[in-house]
């Protein structure tokens, strides 16, 4: 039987991958985990999707139980500053997409346009984030939505199987070393091998497999599946076994960021429930505020600005709460390893891929690979066709979000800067530009995207297209056709409904300081 698994590198991915594993086949499989004392890691991925509540489902974890313990908090959308020009900000939020007569909302708001913001016209979240408020009362009931929290039939099912069937109203924000040193503790519990310290060389046999991996202090580790956790440096999966990393950066020219960890007096300053991403001369600034303190940063491209303007942009963007704390820069590699299952290495997190933060997938991206590791979990026959199906899946996700990234540079209307003039001009896969093309005149829609699992519905597609406005969108002629009362009736519900939400909900930073 196949259960010896050996996990290289610690911080996020490998403790969620550790944890899951745990969760999934208990002492039926044995797990070990080494990671160095010396090596940090990047650290700075806090913001994730709404699915990643499955990922803490399946551990068996309730929020009390863990978010108190990570400085973490809601989030319900991405907010976006700037993009279409200076002042003006839109939200991506985490709702589903209304319909009329068998027609999105957005397309009715193309027609109708109650107001110039589609956000506000269209979904509820956007005045909730506004207002500060949270998505839950202080009882923890949760804000109505139109959908079944607990449903028996989805309970079980992968990421990819929810997508088109639910839409939870919102994600999570959390400071990523403290949950990794939640999960340790999870883990270790369970029963996972934890050991402190360094490997110095990868062992292969005959025929190319890695035997075992070999540490200063520690010895010979030996395992039947190794999982590379060990960040841009891929020192099982691209150093040992030689798999080649595919480059993004032909059409995603951010390679580089600055961060800062900001401590604030959350309670005075508030929680906006979103993450924000604010358009800079030659990239954008991330904000996530957490119990505590926010995480900033500014993501950019080398080749339009040094580091040294970066941090003094990113200190005067935060202001004097920012003056002693200490800057971390960090080289992103952006694309993905071409194959992350390679004989008996799988690479999760950093080695498999990255693209930039942007839409905070770099956890969404460790989280899916570990589903799909369970679910392709090899027998001793390492038969190739789960290890084909395994990297179709994830080189799939990354594929269609760096589609998804690209699209927000092609769409923004911002040209101020050589940097924001050049992502007009700049090259984008070949199929994108098909799609592009589609959506002047209709909106994109689940034949019309990126047709494998990434992540993204069609919706976040519409929100990108009419929030970053550098697109004509038309509306569709059938409308002119169509009796237009049912959709007026839908965009005052959606008022309504925003209203008594905003008069109801408790401010963000009050539930939270309930929840601990």
């Amino acid at each position: 039987m196949l259960n010896n698994v050996v996990i290289v590198g610690g911080g996020t991915a490998g403790w969620m991958t550790a944890s899951y594993l745990k969760a999934a086949f208990g002492e039926r499989v044995n797990v070990t985990l080494v990671e160095s004392g010396n090596i940090s890691t990047v650290g700075v991925g806090e913001a994730t999707f709404s699915d990643i509540r499955h990922f803490f489902e399946f551990l068996g974890l309730k929020e009390k139980d863990w978010m108190p313990a990570c400085n973490a908090t809601y989030k319900l959308a991405v907010r976006f500053e700037n993009w279409r020009e200076k002042g003006h900000y839109f939200y991506h939020p985490f709702e589903q997409m209304r319909s009329v007569n068998g027609v999105p909302l957005t397309e009715w708001w193309l027609k109708q346009r109650p107001t110039e913001r589609f956000d506000k016209d269209c979904f509820v979240m956007a005045s909730v984030i506004d207002a500060g408020r949270s998505p839950r009362h202080l009882d923890g009931s949760l804000i109505d939505q139109p959908f079944d929290e607990g449903a028996d039939e989805m309970q079980g099912l992968t990421m990819s199987e929810h997508q088109g069937k639910t839409q939870f109203p919102y994600a999570y924000q959390f400071e990523a070393a403290l949950l990794a040193k939640y999960l340790t503790k999870y883990s270790v519990d369970r029963g996972v091998r934890h050991i402190v310290d360094d490997v110095k060389h990868v062992d292969l046999d005959d025929r190319g497999w890695i035997s075992g991996v070999r540490t200063t202090e520690h010895g010979d580790l030996t395992g039947d599946l190794f999982i590379d956790c060990t960040g841009f440096r891929g020192v099982l999966l691209n150093q040992a076994l030689a798999e080649p990393f595919i480059s993004y950066q032909d059409t995603l020219p951010n390679d580089s960021a600055v961060a800062l960890q900001v401590p604030m007096d959350m309670e005075r300053r508030g929680i906006l429930p979103c993450t924000t991403a604010t358009a800079q001369d030659a990239g954008w600034i991330w904000t996530i505020p957490l119990l505590g303190r926010v995480g900033t940063g500014y993501v950019y491209a080398k080749d339009y600005l040094s580091p040294e303007d970066a941090e003094r942009t990113l200190r005067e963007f935060v202001g004097p709460a920012a003056a002693d704390v200490e800057a971390n820069h960090i080289r992103m590699r952006i694309g993905r390893t071409r194959n992350s299952w390679v004989k008996n290495c799988v690479g999760v997190g950093l080695t498999a891929g990255f693209v930039e933060p942007l839409e905070s997938t770099g956890i969404f991206f460790i989280h899916h690979a570990i589903e799909q590791l369970v679910k392709y979990f090899p027998g001793e026959d390492w038969d190739p066709v789960r290890r084909d199906l395994y990297n179709s899946a994830t080189g799939h996700v990354m594929d269609g979000v760096r589609e998804f990234l690209v699209l927000h540079y092609v769409a923004a209307k911002r040209n101020d800067t050589q940097y924001w003039r050049d992502t007009k001009t700049r090259k984008i896969p070949d199929a994108l530009a098909e799609r592009i093309e589609r959506w002047k005149t209709q909106l994109p829609d689940s034949e019309t995207v990126y047709p494998y699992y990434h992540g993204l519905p069609p919706y976040s597609y519409m929100c990108v297209l009419l929030g970053m406005g550098g697109i004509d969108i038309k509306p569709s002629p059938a409308l002119d056709l169509s009796d237009g009362e049912a959709a007026r009736r839908e965009f005052a519900l959606i008022r309504e409904k925003t209203a008594r939400l905003t008069d109801t909900l408790p401010p963000a930073y009050s539930y939270f300081a309930g929840l601990g």
